[in-house]
């Protein structure tokens, strides 16, 4: 049994405005040759399809088409579960439909443990793998809201849910085992953040609860699960140093922060041994380079020199580069911009960001004109105000507290199902 685990493509993000539709669509062909070339059975997918509840005509396109693809395909099952920046609803709306083709997915979960637990079978109908497929679990799902809570009290509440969500889905998973007989392994998939988890700065990974303590450790998840296919930090990575519990990664950088990270995907082989229960072995398939991008720090020499050998690189091969641009010297450059458009000018590259850090430094923390939103992220904008309007500070705190709680609820909210 060949399993492909992948997650948070993020199917329409954009990049400084950027629309990167050409990259995600040479990722899915990509991941359709690397399926039929690794003759995978089963492919999952842990959630952030989508980078929004709403996502655009061209990124449902993508998404449908490669379903299509997969399911004409040896690949005998897919298996998608929402992550935060899915819609539950948008995802769950085709779901009979897309079970003729053996795509099955979970938006959202609901009373009936049955919709996580899938048992899978091949092709003369026999079982040979049984999937917990949950996705990311909203708070709403897994506490229930008390007057007077402490912050405390919520992350507590918040761990205590996903650990009992996760022993049902694994004792359920369990009996159908042991009903159907046989060594059949048991892979679970969730989309939430571990402890220790490693993000990068710009990578746009939310905090997904209230508290920055709400990280799931190792030991909530049951060892009955003999591969678990995390989503949702998106630098690949394994959890508490194990083989068998993995993040996969976003397969496209998300940021300039991750340009120099090489992506990749996971793919999971059972070997079961004589007496010795089931055995996945990992192997990580590194994913190419769709759209070079390039991050550019330093003084005006040093970034300059970094420009000409980058368009050296490029200019003759029609390489097209994306590039941010971050000025470190001492010497105020006040006309940044121009000299760098003429430093790219007549070659493939193209500037998506310029930071003037020195004239930032100057400006003592006062927001300039090269200083845009995208420097800035939901939590700095909210902090600002506190500032501006002289918000004492002994009232900050709970103030940014409910102002995090009250985002939290808006990126819940499921516009699709209304």
């Amino acid at each position: 049994m060949r399993v492909l685990h992948t997650s948070d493509w993020h199917i329409g993000r954009t990049l400084y405005g950027r629309k990167r539709y050409e990259e995600f669509e040479a990722f899915l062909n990509w991941l359709a040759e690397t399926i039929q070339q690794h003759e995978i059975d089963a492919l999952l997918v842990a959630g952030d399809v989508f980078d929004t509840s709403t996502p655009s005509n061209r990124a449902q396109e993508l998404y449908y088409r490669f379903l299509c693809w997969v399911a004409a395909s040896s690949c005998r099952h897919v298996i998608v579960v929402a992550g935060n920046h899915d819609s539950p609803s948008f995802l769950n709306a085709p779901k009979e439909l897309l079970k003729a083709l053996d795509v099955h997915v979970v938006g959202s979960t609901t009373s009936d443990l049955e919709e996580e637990v899938l048992v899978l079978r091949n092709e003369q109908d026999a079982p040979e793998l049984i999937v917990c497929a949950v996705p990311y679990l909203r708070d709403r799902d897994i506490r229930v809201a008390e007057a007077g809570e402490s912050v405390e009290d919520k992350e507590r509440k918040l761990i205590d849910g996903i650990r009992t969500h996760y022993a049902a889905v694994a004792a359920l998973a369990e009996q159908k085992r042991e009903e159907l007989g046989g060594n059949i392994p048991i892979v679970a998939m969730g989309h939430l953040f571990t402890a220790g988890g490693q993000t990068v700065d710009g990578d746009g990974v939310r905090e997904l609860y209230v508290g920055s303590l709400a990280h799931v450790t190792a030991e909530v998840f049951p060892a009955s699960f003999d591969y678990l296919a995390l989503g949702h930090l998106h630098v690949p990575q394994k959890v508490k140093g194990s083989e068998t519990m993995r993040y996969s990664g976003s397969p496209l950088p998300m940021g300039f922060g991750e340009a120099k990270q090489q992506k990749s995907v996971c793919r999971v082989a059972f070997d079961p041994i004589e007496g010795h229960g089931r055995a996945a072995s990992v192997q990580l398939i590194d994913v190419p380079v769709f759209q070079k991008l390039e991050r550019v720090k330093g003084d005006w020499d040093g970034i300059s020199s970094r420009i000409r050998e980058l368009s050296a690189m490029a200019s003759p091969h029609g390489l097209r580069i994306w590039l941010e641009v971050i000025y470190e010297g001492d010497e105020v450059v006040g006309d940044l911009r121009e000299r760098l458009e003429a430093a790219i000018a007549g070659t493939p590259m193209k500037i998506l960001r310029i930071k003037n850090n020195r004239i930032i430094d100057r400006m003592l923390g006062q927001i300039h004109a090269e200083e845009t939103l995208d420097d800035l992220n939901v939590n700095d904008v909210f902090e600002r105000c506190l500032a501006i309007h002289e918000v004492p500070e002994d009232q900050r705190p709970e103030l940014l507290r409910a102002y995090r709680e009250t985002l939290s609820s808006l990126y819940e909210d499921d516009a699709q199902a209304q």
